[in-house]
């Protein structure tokens, strides 16, 4: 691979505990009518009812928005948008865990390039800038305050479909981790999990020759310099804190660690993309209605067993970053796979595909599905078919990862 390397993100990314004290300020410099999505936790939690208050008297005329749902129907962006448009916003808000985030990008581009939001699946579809967006994650893992694509639940195609664009890039990402220390344990180590996968996917992505097009071409390009770099830095800061995070909510370090490993793991994914695990849980999710971190984390050990093959070097380097010694890279490259699956297991996803409700009899189902995410697949650092897919789902159905390591 020609050492090469492409980096979107935000305009500016502020991070640090506090840093939401800054938001009025920073909102201010887009305008003074504030469009702000989120969802129950609103009213719920004072910290985000003291930002909508701060920015009020701030003068910055605030419209809010707390009915977004977990994995984003169609409906509920729909619900958004008409509010939105009517209040004329100069900014839009994403304030909550990722489908709050992405719901901010969505109502964006309706108010911006019109209602019908399926003329802009897949990539490069979005034709000009939409309204800005600024984004303050209160989960650690989805990494879309810094990431070019939301996802939402389209009910005419019965599974979830993302919009990928650099024009979706949020203007600015404000990242504080005390935002997350309200974050119950279940959903500290699936959004955490979902992190690390998107981090483990990017840095071990299909390896493209080198093209200066390329980047202007597609959104997720693969592995290269600039998002291993990232890549590196997320599995670092994931594997040394989160089960801490998970077990200690107000562990401030390990909190402050997860979230910076969840934005470095958006900065990596971004560009790279990512790859089977998140092919195989879009038919997953849509069977189970689980969530979408819980069924990548899932899969993730299985699918490493399936790219072990051609992601050797990867995988040793994985394992040094989770703190495992040794020279014998092949070692290193299966211990790196344990790591994984053990991390997992200790914060609670479960060990099986069939734990998340899936049926033997819908394994056929699932690979056939999981081989249209065509830009999934393809990313894949292992060549995919139909028969690699089927053989990925069984084992995660079984909990047999030894049935992968056979060519």
């Amino acid at each position: 691979m020609a050492f090469h390397g492409t980096i979107r993100s935000p305009r500016a990314i502020y991070f640090g505990s506090g840093q939401r004290h800054a938001i009025p300020e920073i909102v201010a410099t887009f305008g003074r009518r504030a469009f702000l999505c989120g969802d129950e936790r609103l009213r719920e939690d004072p910290k985000l009812g003291e930002i909508v208050e701060a920015m009020r008297v701030s003068g910055i005329e605030t419209e809010v928005y707390d009915g977004t749902v977990a994995e984003l129907p169609l409906e509920c962006i729909i619900e958004a948008a008409e509010k939105a448009r009517k209040f004329e916003p100069h900014i839009l808000i994403g304030l909550g865990g990722g489908s709050c985030l992405d719901i901010a990008k969505l109502v964006s581009l309706s108010l911006t390039h019109g209602d019908d939001l399926s003329q802009f699946y897949g990539e490069f579809k979005i034709p000009a800038p939409v309204l800005p967006v600024i984004a303050v994650p209160t989960t650690a893992g989805t990494g879309s305050e810094v990431t070019p694509v939301a996802v939402l639940g389209d009910p005419a195609r019965k599974t979830k479909v993302g919009i990928s664009s650099p024009y979706f890039l949020p203007e600015v990402a404000i990242c504080d981790p005390e935002l997350t220390i309200t974050c119950p344990p279940k959903l500290t180590a699936v959004a955490g999990a979902d992190a690390m996968t998107h981090a483990i996917e990017a840095f071990t992505a299909i390896k493209r020759p080198f093209i200066p097009e390329l980047p202007l071409r597609q959104v997720f390009i693969g592995k290269n310099a600039q998002s291993d770099a990232q890549a590196r830095l997320a599995i670092a800061a994931l594997a040394g804190t989160l089960a801490r995070a998970v077990s200690n909510g107000h562990d401030a370090e390990a909190r402050e660690q997860v979230m910076y490993g969840a934005l470095t793991a958006g900065l990596a994914f971004g560009v790279a993309g990512t790859a089977a695990a998140h092919a195989i849980q879009y038919p997953i999710g849509a069977l189970t209605k689980t969530a979408h971190g819980l069924g990548v984390a899932t899969l993730m050990p299985y699918v490493m067993e399936y790219n072990r093959p051609v992601s050797t070097a990867e995988y040793a380097e994985i394992a040094r970053l989770f703190g495992a010694t040794g020279a014998n890279e092949e070692e290193l490259a299966d211990r790196a796979i344990d790591l994984v699956a053990d991390l997992f297991s200790e914060i609670g996803i479960p060990a099986t595909i069939a734990d998340l409700g899936v049926n033997e009899d819908q394994l056929q189902w699932v690979a056939e599905q999981s081989l249209l995410s065509g830009r999934l697949i393809n990313n894949n650092p292992r060549l995919l078919d139909l028969c690699a897919l089927l053989k990925i789902a069984t084992a995660s159905f079984t909990g047999d990862r030894k049935r992968l390591r056979t060519n």
